[in-house]
């Protein structure tokens, strides 16, 4: 063991002309903000006994901000974290293993209905019932495995084999339950081999790190030179000590990927790029939403970061990511992951095309509190927010009718564009009623102001008027003309 006791100082990050033109082209307001941002994560470095980390955000496809803390090694004198220290990112690796399974699916390779059995006959005596999909969702009923699957990384093929074969007990009926499992996820590998007919990190590495450029990115943690290799401590008795070394193995697929910022920032913006965005133009849109979609049960977790307490997510496991709705950044999907030596975490915003990772050396130190911080701060601050929808010609079309309504105090002039749903649900003399009594209250508007589509059938508006102002929203029906189905306007004074 060695003992140190130091406080984490900011290192400058060692750039690739590239990158450094990347981070060059940042937005110059931002920067207060992001060095502000460093010095959170430093706090919880600090906090958490952690040599080094390195994080950054992803906005728009490009890498607009990254920051190497601290040391990759302590057997060496000074040698910081840069944007191109390797480090393993642990259960971040399954979303490469989630993607491979979509794709090979995609190519007819395999379907996610198929029993496992049928790609892994080892295990038909005793999980005829689990399917792909359970594996991909965690419903197999296999108990939840942290720690126990991180120490299995290095298990050989055929010793996995053997396992498979001999067969293993379940903590709950498939399909009844949400319970992650690591070694779900060894058996997705074994299964991406099969399908592919190619070892498994060598499928990856040309369907994924290759095509991205992710050329520091690899299941093989020793192919990384030592000069860029972070290595993975321990901190216990107040000591930091280094964790053993282990190489891939019949595991990898769960956890084993070692990855830079620079690397890693490729495969954020990639994901990110499925949505409306600058990035990838090749990107395989449907299949990285697919990613997306929750095939297991919702389940309750505490949010990261300060704001935990007044918030909490329920969400669920698509393909290697987890997916839910939070109560300040809307849609999100994200990871953790744990590692011997290793704590990592990732989180994409992706209506707003952002997205913020930190990758640590210390035993399962995952940094999600900062993570989850920085995006509340720039996102409370106006720094990232979701990216505005065109209003569609049949939403300005009904946007149109709308403002004539309210001008006119009367639905009357516009029933051609009403659904038929409408004067159903409120008579028309009971929106002149409503209308002159809204009107009374703010009195003269204007309503100039655009429409804020919140889809390309539905939209809300706010109007500034005499005393007060009018909140309101708009949703037509879906037809081929524009048929209102919804109106409403709440004033307030």
């Amino acid at each position: 063991m060695k003992t140190l006791s130091f406080a984490i100082a900011l290192s400058v990050v060692t750039l690739n002309p590239a990158a450094a033109e990347t981070v060059s082209r940042a937005v110059t307001e931002t920067q207060s903000a992001y060095a502000e941002l460093d010095s959170s994560f430093i706090q919880w470095m600090n906090d958490n006994h952690v040599p080094g980390l390195v994080w950054g955000i992803v906005k728009n496809g490009k890498l607009v901000h990254v920051r190497g803390l601290g040391s990759q090694r302590l057997d060496m004198e000074h040698q910081p974290v840069t944007a191109d220290t390797g480090f393993r990112i642990a259960s971040m690796s399954k979303a490469f293993t989630g993607y491979a399974i979509l794709k090979l699916r995609d190519a007819g390779k395999l379907r996610l209905d198929d029993p496992a059995w049928k790609y892994l006959p080892e295990i038909k005596s005793w999980g005829a019932d689990i399917t792909v999909a359970d594996l991909l969702h965690h419903t197999a009923g296999f108990v939840t495995d942290d720690p126990w699957g991180d120490r299995q990384q290095v298990m050989p093929e055929a010793e996995f084999t053997k396992l498979l074969k001999t067969g293993v007990p379940r903590n709950s009926v498939r399909g009844t339950r949400y319970e992650y499992s690591n070694l779900g996820y060894a058996m997705l590998g074994r299964i991406i081999q099969k399908a592919s007919g190619k070892d498994f990190a060598s499928y990856v590495g040309s369907n994924v790190f290759k095509p991205l450029g992710m050329n520091s990115t690899t299941y093989e943690n020793a192919d990384v030179p030592a000069i860029y290799r972070a290595i993975g401590y321990r901190f216990e008795n107040g000591q930091w000590s280094e964790e053993p070394y282990m190489k891939h193995g019949a595991f990898g697929s769960m956890g084993g990927i070692t990855t830079s910022a620079n690397d890693y920032a490729k495969w954020i913006g990639y994901l990110l790029s499925a949505w409306p965005a600058e990035g990838n133009a090749k990107a395989d849109k449907a299949t990285i939403r697919a990613m997306t979609y929750g095939g297991g049960f919702a389940h309750r977790r505490g949010r990261p970061g300060t704001e935990g307490s007044n918030c909490r997510i329920t969400p669920t496991y698509g393909a290697g990511l987890v997916v839910g709705n939070d109560c300040v950044l809307g849609p999100v999907a994200f990871h953790g992951g744990g590692f011997p030596g290793y704590g990592s975490h990732m989180l994409l915003i992706p209506d707003a095309g952002v997205g913020i990772f930190a990758l640590s050396n210390r035993t399962y130190a995952g940094p999600s509190a900062p993570v989850w911080d920085a995006a509340t701060l720039l996102w409370k601050n106006g720094m990232i927010a979701p990216r505005a929808i065109e209003a569609s010609a049949l939403l300005t079309d009904g946007y149109g009718a709308a403002k004539a309504i309210w001008r006119d105090g009367s639905v009357d002039g516009q029933r051609p564009l009403l659904a038929m749903n409408f004067l159903m649900d409120r008579s028309s003399e009971n929106w002149a009623k409503a209308l002159a009594e809204a009107k009374a209250k703010v009195g003269d508007c204007d309503d100039g102001a655009a429409i804020t589509p919140t889809g390309a059938l539905a939209g809300r508006f706010n109007w500034t008027c005499t005393t007060g102002k009018v909140n309101g929203t708009l949703l037509l029906a879906p037809t081929p003309t524009v048929q209102i189905q919804s109106l409403s306007f709440e004033v307030a004074n």
